[in-house]
């Protein structure tokens, strides 16, 4: 199976695979933001985005108030950064979060 996603893309009928720095960015904001809103990536874009040439692509994304980019800098092992998204009530307020 193919790791890229073009449903990522539905601004651009005929996406390809990134091959550029900026290209690589971009695909990591659209992935970002979708993860961010429930929508899972495939295996395969996972085990891709996680190799070490994306590395740099993951440092200049800059999603700091995306909760999957701080994940993709920790798989990358970048320097943690603050996490400038909103934390919702039912989670902040869970007396179990403490827990996990």
């Amino acid at each position: 199976m193919d790791w890229f996603d073009r449903s990522l893309y539905p601004d651009a009928p005929e996406a390809r695979t990134p091959e550029n720095h900026g290209e690589k960015i971009d695909f990591i904001a659209r992935l970002c933001g979708a993860w961010d809103f429930g929508i899972l990536p495939l295996r395969e874009t996972i085990e891709e985005i996680r190799k070490p040439g994306w590395r740099q692509a993951v440092e200049d994304c800059r999603m700091l108030s995306s909760a999957s980019y701080h994940l993709l800098r920790e798989w990358h092992d970048l320097t943690a950064e603050p996490y400038l998204g909103s934390i919702p009530a039912y989670i902040r307020d869970d007396p179990e979060l403490q827990r996990v």
